[in-house]
């Protein structure tokens, strides 16, 4: 076991138990441990512990010392002496103890537990309430550690055209309610907001024209260990691969999730990092099936001014935003090989150089890759770099397709309609039906077929208003005869009459199919399809 102990002076202030991965130290209300004082940073510091090794980053303007030393980076042991500003802080060690291996459920930030049971879990959360404005009535609860407020693209949507996107952001830690600044003026209680500032729940606050306030009240949950981040689940295969995922949020390997499109992967690449020590850092997603081949190393190490023609001002990479947090690779099977030798280099050596730069970089990242693809298939064919399938292939978890696990229909058919209307739901009748499917599409699918439904004939939804876009289906529902082809003749022949029926338009058949569209040029490739 290993702690912090912090001094001011001679007085001992507290002692804070170091956990494994990544601690923050700052006066930041969003760091792991907050000290305030002019001379300390808003996050002035990381400790990380990674395997039996501790280390200290600076991030600060005021600077650290390490044993009187002043230090940018290095190593720490038992007894070591770290200032920060007025501060001591001295690490002890405990002989006899290993590392933490984290196997407790880490704390939602954004919630409270007010009571567990068997069956259930009674938890405390924070909503933001509209009491007048053009928005007046509305309730929205603050289901993340940070989320954003603005208009369509945001995490909280306001329809007032007076917020704009990224008004305002909202951050819930340990049961408080903070407000930071964004792109749009909030104010709280008559004053301006212009760094993060809590949240009472007697005070006014006044985002575009709308009077809001926070609220807390108790909810009765899904129990936790049926969920993971936004992802639902209870039957065994699911709780097993969400005790997989509690686990390797822990730690700060890199991380391999497979599964077909449609299953969750981004959601539990997202559900990784919330639970994670970096929670408090950036997530980046990248979808590498979405970017041109010659834009891959700019996208992911960034370039200088004049490294290539439209190159007129030097830009940070992927992996410079993602600086202390994770970066998330969905479709990582689509890298192009130079691209995928110098991801091996970043990854084996930390090391982040900007195209037609020389300046070398260590951003504190932990990549999530993704992909639907057989990297070991891709290997064996030679599309795919053996030695980068290794080195991202540390700790591996595979999220199995919804036709492996029918009895979750009812929780995750719960979940969805939620988010279309407080009073949609789905019959017990429907639900045979909707088990009965094939799901080609996976959860997305799901959701398409549920949006469908809610669209055309409100909020309740029974066997005679669903409509499947599959595979195996044409969208009257009819099954395709096969006659004397094989069921790959019928796929590709499904997937040509939808592109006619679009005009070859890739993003709007993949979305009728319910599949990616990198899926879908996948499996154009594979099938030969026009």
């Amino acid at each position: 076991m290993a702690q912090l102990l912090f001094f001011r002076g001679d007085d001992r202030l507290i002692e804070y138990r170091l956990q494994p991965g990544r601690t923050s130290i700052g006066r930041a209300d969003s760091c792991d441990v907050a000290i305030p004082g002019d001379a300390v940073s808003r996050t002035h510091c990381f400790i990380t512990w990674r395997g039996e090794k501790l280390e200290i980053i600076d991030r600060s303007r005021h600077g650290i010392t390490v044993d009187g030393r002043k230090m940018e980076r290095g190593p720490l042991q038992d007894g070591s002496e770290i200032g920060v500003g007025p501060y001591r802080v001295v690490v002890k060690m405990a002989a006899e103890a290993a590392p933490p291996t984290a196997e407790a459920i880490p704390d939602r930030g954004y919630e409270v537990v007010v009571d567990a049971g068997m069956d259930t879990m009674v938890v405390e959360n924070a909503y933001l309430v509209v009491d007048s404005g053009p928005d007046e009535g509305s309730r929205k609860v603050l289901k993340k550690s940070r989320m954003s407020v603005g208009r369509r693209m945001s995490d909280v949507r306001f329809g007032d055209p007076s917020v704009v996107e990224e008004h305002c952001y909202l951050r819930v830690s340990r049961g408080r309610v903070m407000v930071e600044p964004g792109q749009g003026a909030i104010y709280v209680d008559g004053q301006r907001v212009r760094s993060i500032t809590p949240l009472y729940a007697d005070e006014t606050v006044f985002i575009g024209n709308n009077v809001v306030r926070v609220e807390r009240a108790q909810d009765e949950e899904v129990p936790f260990a049926k969920t993971f981040g936004e992802m639902v689940g209870e039957c065994k295969m699911m709780l097993s691969v969400f005790g997989v995922l509690r686990r390797i949020s822990a730690h700060h390997f890199p991380v391999l999730i497979t599964g077909e499109s449609g299953t969750g992967k981004e959601l539990a690449a997202a559900g990784i990092h919330e639970h994670s020590m970096r929670a408090s850092g950036p997530f980046i997603p990248v979808n590498c099936g979405a970017i041109a081949s010659t834009l891959f190393e700019s996208e992911l190490f960034g370039h200088e001014k004049g490294a290539f023609t439209d190159a007129s001002a030097q830009k940070d990479g992927a992996f410079h935003a993602a600086d202390g947090g994770t970066l998330f690779l969905d479709e990582i099977g689509e890298l192009p090989e130079s691209a995928q030798a110098k991801l091996l280099r970043t990854l084996e050596s930390g090391e982040v150089r900007r195209v037609g730069g020389t300046e070398v970089q260590y951003p504190d990242v932990r990549v999530v890759a993704a992909t639907n693809r057989d990297l070991a298939e891709e290997v064996r064919e030679g599309r795919f770099r053996e030695d980068l399938f290794f080195r991202l292939n540390v700790l591996c978890v595979e999220l199995p397709a919804l036709r492996e696990r029918p009895s979750d229909l009812p929780i995750l058919c719960s979940l969805l309609c939620r988010t279309l209307h407080p009073e949609a739901h789905v019959t017990e009748e429907a639900i045979g039906i909707l088990g009965k499917h094939s799901w080609p599409g996976n959860v997305r699918e799901l959701r398409n077929v549920l949006t469908r439904a809610y669209v055309m004939n409100g909020h309740r939804i029974d066997a005679k208003t669903l409509q499947f876009h599959a595979i195996d289906s044409n969208p009257m529902g009819t099954a395709i005869e096969l006659g004397k082809g094989t069921l790959k003749d019928a796929e590709k022949g499904y997937i040509q009459s939808v592109l006619d029926k679009h005009n070859a338009n890739r993003s709007a058949a993949a979305r009728e199919l319910g599949i990616a569209r990198s899926t879908l040029h996948y499996k154009m490739k594979k099938l030969g399809v026009r």
